[in-house]
């Protein structure tokens, strides 16, 4: 284990495995997109601690089991250092010194530590700049200060229980630890913005089973669905997986029962527009509060005017929150972004979709405003030449270039692999209109607007045709990736195709070329399907969207094959991940490499990929719901079940489904299936 990474909320800590900070680059404590610390280091007489193992008690905790160096001579230390971290609002350390030795010693315990005040995007992309001499250190008898320069904001102080000494550079304990005995303190990191310390969730007094993040992770873990099979790897990506999404949970003070998730640690723990969304579509079948609280959340900060600026127009979903995001921001402010194509269409579906999964009426009712200023979103801005098709391009030349999943600078390209131009309209985002539209008409059933949801219904029986008479390649067997400027194909084949799949937008007759361009060994690596197929100009099995495998990607694909009858195919998909997950320590990155499983044995890990990252953990729950078939409609009283399960998960035991009210379980094993738990009247088919 190089690096150990512990997650709450906006908060994130990336450390040694002595649980020092600073030795790589991508090391600190970040909160709310600024880094208060990029060193940290305790030392025991001068010397560094050795470190024994690392113990995850959470997301948000770890504990460092650590030794102080033998004595020169000695093959033994008979000193434990155990440094036991919670990390939420900055950081809180529970530091023991146990003696294991038969007479007292004395130690001298020396803290030292510093901040670079440093972007979250200046550390991921290493643009990093000393600032040394403009940061301020002051210190009195208990804390250490550290901040920038009088005019920012920003600040953090350190300090401890326990008597000590503070100095420039950090925090002297001198101890006496008598013979078979401890002695302990806490250490105390609290970031400062706008002069105001934030409230550690750790308070004095109370025990840490009992602070606020353990009580809500016991909750969450109660909660998610076990699952048990005869490969155990799957039991575990879903435990993992789950455990995860817990540490990625972000509250709002002003709405306490509100749960959204942060797209990913450690460059992204901020909400995502597009990766709340599908997450939340996910994660239903653990809780729909998910689902519930990112619509909310994102229906307070839907669009209003046109600002070129933010990229913001009336009716659109945000891209993202960022602190600071604007460069006449504040230190901490939190200002939007809108550049996303994607979000505003699936920001209805994901209504729709609550609705079948037991969406109240007066929630529903909530909601429509904002669902109707997204279709008028998507009919006004999203089509801005009414051509039919949804399209992006940028506002200014501060926006995203590309604005959809794939919005690295160089994610569409044609298959020459030159760089396609905006405008551009995706085909995965027809796929996402098309069901959104579809999720309009349900909902505008439900608020008796029939005239409504005949007009989205008939939109979206001209898109559906449009989209294949245009989109589809005949002399390829695939859909184009997108239509450029002079909607002209845009002939790449590559994985977007796959979400056409699951939203239902492809014609019948053209699904089984689709599966099999999908398959195919320019596409299929045996770890999961790439993001562009090896035939590509631009292919990279090295690049961030150009020739990567994405879990989020194939788990929506697996879901589109089950949708049009490709069972096998999805089960293809979904033992593959099960393999890449095990190259993970069980769990499935952000991405990673996309070279083929026949060069290389194991998944090749992306640099740079966020671990646990939101949509990615997600995953396997949808993975889980694709094996099982489950597709739900409460308010018509349906429950949908068809398992396809492959022979080597059998059997397969799917605990603690939440279903409306109920909680469900499926037993699937090689003479049928069955469910338990249903104690509501709906009929299962």
């Amino acid at each position: 284990m190089s690096t150990v990474s512990l997650v709450e909320g906006r908060s994130f800590c990336v450390s040694e495995p002595s649980g020092d900070i600073g030795a790589a680059g991508g090391h600190g404590l970040v909160v709310k997109d600024t880094r208060f610390l990029d060193h940290l280091e305790l030392r025991v007489d001068g010397e560094p601690l050795e470190s024994l193992t690392v113990e995850h008690t959470g997301p948000h905790a770890a504990t460092f089991v650590t030794r102080r160096r033998p004595r020169p001579g000695l093959a033994d230390s008979t000193l434990l250092v155990v440094r036991r971290r919670y990390v939420g609002n900055g950081m809180v350390e529970d530091v023991t010194l146990e003696n294991l030795s038969a007479g007292a010693v004395t130690v001298t315990l020396t803290l030292t530590a510093s901040t670079d005040f440093a972007g979250l995007f200046d550390v991921k992309e290493g643009r990093l700049v000393k600032r040394a001499d403009a940061i301020e250190v002051t210190t009195d008898d208990t804390t250490l200060r550290r901040r920038i320069d009088r005019a920012d904001s920003r600040a953090v102080e350190i300090s401890a229980t326990g008597e000590y000494q503070v100095f420039r550079h950090g925090l002297i304990w001198h101890l006496t630890v008598p013979a078979r005995a401890t002695t302990e303190f806490t250490l105390q990191v609290v970031p400062v913005f706008r002069e105001v310390p934030l409230r550690s969730p750790y308070l004095p007094g109370v025990s840490r089973r009992e602070s606020h993040p353990e009580r809500e992770h016991r909750r969450w873990r109660e909660r998610s669905p076990v699952v048990s099979s005869a490969d155990p790897r799957l039991h575990r990506l879903v435990r993992n997986s789950t455990e995860d999404l817990s540490g990625l949970r972000i509250t709002d003070s002003r709405h306490p029962r509100r749960i959204v998730l942060a797209a990913g640690a450690p460059w992204f723990m901020t909400i995502f527009g597009r990766d709340a969304l599908l997450t939340s579509w996910m994660l239903l079948p653990l809780d729909a509060r998910v689902a519930r609280g990112t619509l909310e959340t994102l229906a307070e900060t839907q669009g209003r005017v046109v600002e070129p600026r933010t990229e913001g127009q009336p009716g659109r979903i945000l891209h993202e929150i960022r602190s600071g995001l604007l460069d006449d921001a504040d230190a901490g402010e939190e200002t939007v972004y809108y550049g996303s194509v994607d979000a505003t269409p699936l920001f209805v579906m994901l209504a729709g979709e609550l609705h079948r999964w037991g969406g109240t009426t007066p929630e529903m009712a909530r909601l429509m405003p904002h669902v109707r200023r997204a279709l008028d979103w998507i009919e006004d801005y999203g089509d801005a030449d009414g051509d039919g098709f949804v399209e992006y391009e940028r506002a200014t030349d501060r926006g995203l270039v590309n604005q959809g999943w794939k919005d690295s600078f160089d994610g569409i390209t044609y298959a020459s692999g030159a760089l396609a131009g905006a405008p551009l309209a995706l085909a995965e985002v027809q796929g996402y209109v098309y069901a959104a539209l579809l999720a309009g008409a349900r909902l505008s059933r439900v608020a008796h607007d029939d005239d409504l949801a005949r007009r989205l219904e008939e939109q979206a029986a001209t898109l559906k045709r449009r989209f294949n008479e245009q989109f589809w390649l005949p002399d390829r067997g695939y859909y184009a990736l997108a239509l450029d400027a002079d909607k002209r194909p845009v002939d790449a084949l590559a994985s977007n195709m796959g979400h056409c799949l699951w939203t239902g937008i492809i014609e019948e007759e053209h699904a089984p070329a689709v599966a099999a361009a999908l398959m195919s060994p320019e596409m299929f690596t045996g770890f999961g399907i790439r993001t562009l197929s090896t035939s590509a100009g631009a292919y990279n099995p090295m690049s961030y969207h150009n020739g990567s495998v994405w879990p989020h990607d194939n788990a929506i694909i697996a879901a589109g094959l089950r949708r049009y009858g490709f069972a096998a195919e999805a089960n293809r998909v979904i033992l593959a991940l099960l393999d890449a997950a095990e190259g993970f320590g069980d769990r499935l990155p952000e991405l990673y490499c996309g070279f083929d499983r026949d060069e290389f044995a194991h998944p090749v890990p992306y640099p740079t990929s966020c671990s646990p990252q939101a949509w990615a953990a997600a995953a396997p729950l949808l993975l889980v719901r694709t094996l099982c078939g489950l597709e739900v409609d409460l308010p018509r009283g349906l429950l949908g079940l068809d398992p396809h399960v492959p022979e080597q998960l059998l059997p397969l035991s799917v605990e603690q489904l939440h279903i409306g009210r109920d909680m469900v379980g499926v037993a699937v094993d090689t003479s049928g299936w069955h469910v338990t738990g249903l104690t509501s009247a709906l009929s299962v088919q």
